[in-house]
């Protein structure tokens, strides 16, 4: 446990994620024999946050396979989720609860930038993803680069594609893909009043209110 421990925080995770993959890791070692199982131990599913994009997006794919083979249901979603709020998690614990694994796939710092502007993103990929990867309710996330997800939509193959219900389904371009391999778009409610440009807007007022006049 301990090893495993250090190695996880060694690696750059989180506390409680290098607790989490201790504990897989103790299991498997108690229930392999003991010390044979040390030299080979892998990191349990889903696998633990990293800063890698392409790594991560391969254990993304990889762990839809391995639901859709167990009979189990897939549901990603989708956004840049710049600048997380409570918006945004109630919708993915939401979208959680629609299946058995929830992936996010999350624009590149190029995708968001042409989608939001020059200023965009606030926070980096790097960051995002392992912000994401942090919350309890995600499973694996998944970064594309192109302005709409269908490519990486079409690697997950998702049984339920989740967004918010502020979009209507009429606006989304990947609906038709998701539905021609017998998915669905399941619109959820979405907290009123929260949005990252509205976070952005007052951080940016908020030192000139405290000035005087």
């Amino acid at each position: 446990f301990a090893a495993a421990a250090a190695g996880e925080l060694a690696d750059g995770a989180l506390t409680e994620a290098a607790v989490q993959a201790a504990v897989h890791a103790a299991t498997r070692y108690v229930a392999e024999g003991g010390a044979r199982a040390v030299a080979t131990e892998e990191r349990p599913d889903p696998p633990e946050p990293a800063p890698a994009d392409g790594d991560i997006t391969g254990d993304a794919v990889r762990l839809a396979a391995r639901v859709r083979t167990a009979g189990g249901t897939v549901v990603a979603a989708g956004g840049c989720f710049d600048l997380l709020h409570a918006g945004h998690v109630a919708l993915l614990q939401a979208a959680r609860r629609a299946g058995d694994c929830l992936i996010v796939c999350v624009n590149s710092d190029d995708s968001v930038r042409r989608r939001k502007g020059a200023g965009r993103p606030l926070v980096p990929a790097a960051d995002r993803v392992r912000v994401l990867r942090a919350l309890e309710c995600v499973d694996a996330v998944a970064v594309f680069d192109e302005d709409t997800p269908e490519r990486i939509l079409g690697e997950l193959r998702p049984h339920i594609w989740a967004k918010g219900g502020d979009y209507a389904r009429t606006e989304l371009p990947e609906q038709p893909l998701v539905e021609s391999w017998g998915g669905q778009v399941l619109l959820l409610p979405y907290l009123d009043g929260r949005s990252t440009t509205g976070l952005a807007r007052r951080a940016a007022l908020a030192p000139a209110a405290g000035r005087p006049g």
